[in-house]
């Protein structure tokens, strides 16, 4: 760092004219008090509770069926122009959900009436509990191959069809009340430990493993392996190349090049959405059409058969809540649980901000969970809001939640009076719908650690599980917060020349050295898994300072150790023993330890503690490190003249 001697001394002496403002102690609060705070700050950050107040108990009671029933709020001003705007859109996610839910039932090795069951009592739920708007409610692709993959893996859905579906409706009933149960007790910030970078990997890595496990449709092959890695999938594929069908390859090459190009075309052009969420069942309506003009099934093409007709049946009396296969439901329904309500809630604040308009994560997992709990007992399995029903869904201009409800009531009318038309429907169409395309997102640019976090992510689900990739990712997220915690940052200070403004040393070349200071920030709380560490991090600043001044033969030497406590929000008892071992090592090389700006609770227990009370005396507290420098510059001045 090269001197600027002028313009330095000029700040200085600016800054000594500078009235200095002392910090003062925080007003006294009882121990219940910052209990309550903190509590509340934890659990109730939004204060659901602030629109009661000052109410009487006749409005308290509305507004209170108003929040746990979204629907009383905006369903008085509901109108016949949103409806129309909702029955729109609710008839167009209804021509990709039908197609869509028969795929992934059977991506999930659930019979394909199920998909259609979990597309209609799941939605009418969410419409009356949900707070999002563009929300389209279903199953989806990641969370049915989870579901399918863990079960399979213990029960086979071939030999033993009864036990897989009731482990199914089973791992469905957890899977809602483990997402019920963290809306109801405000522990939504649990799911938070999936990162973007997490998400991004295992959602590209999954989707990979989606398309693959879609060859066994498109070539036509009868044995398939039952593990999702890649490795085992593709070995699968070409093993068995004997079993290789030419029709049903022409057949889903065709179609897959169709929906691929309908994506396409509604990609480039966002106002012909219609084209991409209207495709699947078009290639649904015409290979049935196909298959039963030419009896296509009589050459090698397998198709679903018959479906039953009529709504749900009743599912309560399959659950299982006891016997051998009790933890693999629970364990099932954990993970599938917190994938599906991590994509729902990200799906519905996605499109919220489009729209700007708030949607409460709490009382989304309140209405997946709920949702969930009552599929499971209607013949339902794991649903949630896809991103590509609601993508559709924003696009064709839904207004409300109605639009589920419109959606409902076409795959009710399907249910009751359509399925004898799916008879002749191609698997290997249904194969084709499912074959997803995953977006790219450069991460690399913005952090190196989560373009790693993202990598582990996406090499786990393709090469080990769907499970353990994911598992892997929030394991080196998890290290990666950990690791920000024990090792925080920490910056060294200098003034900006002719102001009193002070900035990190290393990002700023105009910032320089005051001389007789070594003036540090931390940049987070200071507690018993970080104290050593920034013990030896200043150690470490002062012998630094002291060798570029020996071999630069500067005559300047350090008298301050100042502190800027401001990014520091709180300390523990070790992070008091901090202060006060730091202060006695300094007193020991004959330096003075000097803080700034630090916040209430800093200042409180440094003040209880009887060995640290003289740090936080008013006289030796500061409200910026300017003005610690203009109040202690004059004991510097007679020691030092030059500058570093």
């Amino acid at each position: 760092m090269e001197p600027n001697s002028s313009d330095h001394r000029e700040a200085v002496e600016i800054a000594m004219e500078t009235e200095v403002h002392r910090v003062a102690p925080p007003p006294h609060r009882s121990t219940l008090e910052k209990l309550r705070t903190r509590l509340k700050e934890t659990f109730f950050p939004d204060d659901p509770l602030r629109q009661f107040k000052g109410q009487s108990w006749k409005v308290k009671l509305i507004l209170g069926a108003q929040y746990i029933f979204p629907i009383l709020e905006w369903g008085p001003k509901y109108s016949l122009t949103l409806l129309k705007s909702d029955i729109v859109s609710g008839l167009t996610i209804a021509s990709l959900a039908i197609p869509q839910g028969i795929s992934y039932a059977k991506l999930a090795n659930l019979p394909p009436i199920v998909g259609l069951y979990s597309s209609f009592v799941p939605p009418l739920i969410y419409a009356v509990l949900g707070s999002s708007r563009d929300l389209a409610v279903g199953p989806v692709s990641i969370a049915s191959l989870i579901m399918g993959s863990m079960l399979r893996q213990v029960v086979s859905p071939a030999k033993d069809p009864i036990l897989f579906l009731q482990l199914a409706f089973s791992s469905t009933f957890f899977a809602g009340l483990f997402q019920a149960s963290l809306g109801f007790l405000r522990l939504g910030f649990i799911i938070d430990f999936l990162s973007k970078a997490t998400l991004i990997g295992f959602m590209a890595g999954a989707a990979i493993i989606v398309s693959l496990q879609q060859l066994k449709s498109l070539l036509g092959i009868t044995h398939f392996t039952k593990k999702m890695g890649i490795v085992p999938v593709l070995t699968s594929v070409f093993h068995n190349t004997h079993e290789w069908s030419w029709e049903t390859i022409l057949m889903g090459f065709c179609f897959l090049v169709f929906l691929l190009l309908a994506r396409h075309i509604s990609m480039k052009k966002p106002k012909l959405f219609w084209v991409s969420a209207g495709a699947p069942l078009l290639s649904v309506i015409l290979s049935t059409l196909l298959v039963f003009a030419f009896k296509a099934q009589n050459h090698g093409i397998s198709v679903i058969g018959k479906l039953q007709e009529g709504l749900n049946p009743p599912s309560w009396n399959m659950l299982h809540f006891h016997g051998s296969y009790l933890g693999l439901v629970m364990k099932t329904g954990l993970i599938t649980g917190i994938i599906s309500l991590t994509e729902g809630i990200a799906v519905g604040r996605t499109f919220a901000a489009l729209k700007n308009y708030q949607v409460d994560g709490n009382k989304e997992m309140i209405a997946i969970g709920l949702m969930n709990i009552v599929g499971s007992s209607t013949s339902c399995y794991v649903t949630t809001g896809a991103f590509s029903r609601s993508a559709v869904n924003h696009n064709a201009g839904c207004k409300t939640a109605v639009s589920n409800i419109i959606m409902a009531v076409t795959v009710m009318v399907t249910l009751l009076f359509l399925m004898p038309l799916f008879q002749y429907t191609p698997n290997v169409v249904l194969g084709a719908i499912i074959v997803t395309v995953p977006a790219a997102c450069q991460i690399w640019k913005i952090d190196k650690f989560d373009f790693l976090v993202m990598l582990c992510a996406f090499l786990g689900v393709l090469f080990i599980s769907v499970q353990e990739g994911l598992a892997i990712a929030v394991g080196i997220s998890v290290f990666k917060v950990l690791l920000q915690i024990t090792r925080p940052k920490t910056v060294i200070l200098g003034n900006i020349p002719g102001t009193d403004i002070y900035r990190n040393l290393h990002h700023y070349k105009e910032a320089v050295s005051v001389p007789g200071f070594l003036i540090l920030s931390i940049e987070a709380p200071i507690n018993f898994a970080n104290t050593t560490y920034l013990k030896e991090r200043i150690t470490r600043w002062i012998e630094e300072y002291e060798t570029e001044d020996a071999n630069a033969k500067k005559k300047s030497e350090v008298k301050f150790v100042i502190l800027d406590l401001s990014a520091v929000s709180a300390i523990d008892t070790n992070g008091v023993s901090f202060f006060k071992d730091l202060k006695m090592a300094l007193e020991k090389k004959n330096l003075e330890l000097v803080l700034v700006n630090p916040v209430g609770e800093v200042i409180e227990k440094l003040q209880r503690a009887d060995d640290a009370k003289e740090l936080a005396r008013p006289d030796c507290l500061f409200l910026t490190v300017g003005e610690a420098v203009t109040s202690l510059v004059s004991t510097v001045k007679s020691h030092s003249s030059s500058y570093v």
